[in-house]
């Protein structure tokens, strides 16, 4: 059995619906709420939701568990309140850690390629575990994730116990099916579509740094498919390497890039409206991103990533489009 935290969320219900496609039994921990979440696990139940408040509970009783792989989090990069992120993102986090080296149950968690702040060359998104500590998050997000994996590594350096497989995934910039639910933090890709859906034309950020064109902010984008075949590489290889790994692509693709990557897929005309950056964002903005991919191709992941132009085309034309965009 395998315990999903998070998971009618986006990454964890594309991942539940993998390991049902596969006939895993899995438990899901999280909160269906009132705003339709449910559509996102509708094709593929688990055999369990246990709510977040109920999990002690279940876990004081918990039979047969293989994994654990914990997806929930508070994840807005805008989020305010210190104390509720840090009892979600670092607390939580540190007590299924626990909980999985004294079950001895592999543990993979949701660390994100915020942590790595205002990094703007390729060097500098490292995987490797002594740069870790060099990152500095712009963001009470980035740095919530950025607490824990500086925890994790002080437990593994101080010979503490720890999961018999222990694996911490810095998601960069991920886009695909059922993360309608996610409001302001939706990907770029979904809203780009909607710009046109209504008529009007993609809207993108002026640049506000003078070395940087209009459209030229550059981030690794991520199909969430290769995301969720990273985390079943880990999951049918228990014995493979421990750590730290970057979740991307190892390509970074402008907004520009992807602005007509959408125009193509859905057959209109390339054009771009360019607006002013809103100022909450300034100062926490990324303008790069681009994962360093050598040290899980190291530890044996060989399968390739899929284009931007191919994941976009993919996700319109088999979701966005149709009348059930559900996954």
């Amino acid at each position: 059995m395998i315990i999903i935290t998070g998971a009618t969320g986006f990454i964890g219900s594309c991942l539940q619906a993998k390991l049902w496609a596969l006939k895993e039994d899995t438990v899901i921990v999280d909160w269906l709420g009132d705003q339709g979440k449910w559509r996102n696990i509708a094709k593929h139940a688990p055999d369990y939701v246990i709510a977040p408040e109920y999990l002690d509970e279940f876990l004081e009783t918990a039979q047969n568990v293989t994994a654990v792989v914990h997806l929930g989090a508070i994840s807005e990069t805008t989020a305010k309140d210190g104390d509720l992120v840090w009892q979600t993102n670092v607390d939580l986090s540190m007590k299924l850690w626990q909980w999985c080296a004294e079950r001895e149950v592999r543990f993979i968690y949701a660390s994100s390629a915020a942590t790595y702040g205002g990094a703007n060359k390729v060097s500098e998104f490292r995987d490797d575990h002594n740069f870790v500590y060099q990152l500095k998050p712009l963001n009470l997000y980035g740095w919530s994730k950025q607490v824990f994996d500086t925890q994790v590594l002080k437990m593994i350096r101080t010979n503490q116990p720890c999961p018999p497989q222990w694996v911490g995934l810095k998601f960069f910039n991920v886009y695909g099916p059922n993360e309608y639910h996610k409001g302001k933090m939706i990907s770029v890709v979904k809203v780009k579509f909607d710009d046109i859906q209504n008529g009007k034309a993609p809207k993108l950020f002026k640049s506000d740094q003078p070395h940087l064109a209009d459209g030229g902010q550059a981030r690794d984008f991520i199909w969430v498919g290769d995301v969720v075949d990273m985390i079943l590489w880990f999951l049918e290889n228990p014995k493979a390497i421990s750590g730290i790994y970057n979740c991307g692509t190892g390509q970074a693709r402008t907004y520009l890039d992807l602005a007509y990557a959408v125009c193509d897929a859905m057959n209109v005309s390339k054009k771009v409206d360019f607006v002013e950056m809103p100022d909450a964002l300034k100062g926490q903005y990324q303008y790069f991103t681009q994962a360093h991919m050598e040290k899980i191709r190291k530890a044996g992941y060989i399968k390739p990533f899929t284009s931007l132009e191919d994941g976009i085309g993919q996700y319109i034309q088999d979701y966005l489009l149709k009348s059930d965009s559900y996954l």
